[in-house]
């Protein structure tokens, strides 16, 4: 008996079947996100803007990482670019990661925690933003990938 590789299913329920011979033919699309922290533990959500995919939906800030980049790097990149604030590579300290398929390529995301940076919240991009306690991270409805680094985030600062 096969997997039925299109579903979601507990780890489990999972070794029920035979391992699959062959991985998922998907292109692994690397993403760094940032949760940044404020003076009072908060952590910063974007609201992804209409006219994106998953428009409406609260993630924590970042961007693609071109190749020849580093995530830091991407992540000072990307942190300007979306929301004019200015940091450095060496603010950021890594707490985690999320692995997560879609139909159409495979999200790799490492996560960083910066509570350093320069510069005033703007929406560049048409965003919203919330301030938001590690506790009530999951009142607000996010991308798939996004759900596990809430975990990882709660652990880091609770």
């Amino acid at each position: 008996m096969l997997l039925p590789m299109s579903e979601k299913m507990r780890c489990e329920e999972a070794l029920k079947y035979p391992r699959p011979l062959n991985p998922p033919e998907l292109d692994i699309l690397l993403v760094a996100a940032a949760a940044l922290i404020d003076k009072d533990n908060n952590v910063l959500l974007a609201q992804r803007p209409l006219g994106k995919p998953m428009s409406g939906l609260w993630e924590f800030p970042g961007g693609k990482v071109k190749d020849g980049e580093t995530p830091e790097f991407a992540l000072v990149r990307e942190l300007e670019e979306e929301i004019g604030v200015e940091t450095r590579e060496c603010c950021f300290s890594p707490i985690g990661f999320a692995s997560h398929s879609y139909e159409e390529f495979h999200l790799l995301m490492p996560l960083f925690v910066c509570r350093v940076w320069k510069g005033e919240i703007q929406s560049l991009e048409g965003q919203e933003f919330a301030w938001v306690r590690p506790q009530d991270l999951y009142d607000y409805p996010m991308p798939e990938a996004d759900i596990p680094l809430v975990y990882q985030i709660r652990d880091h600062l609770l």
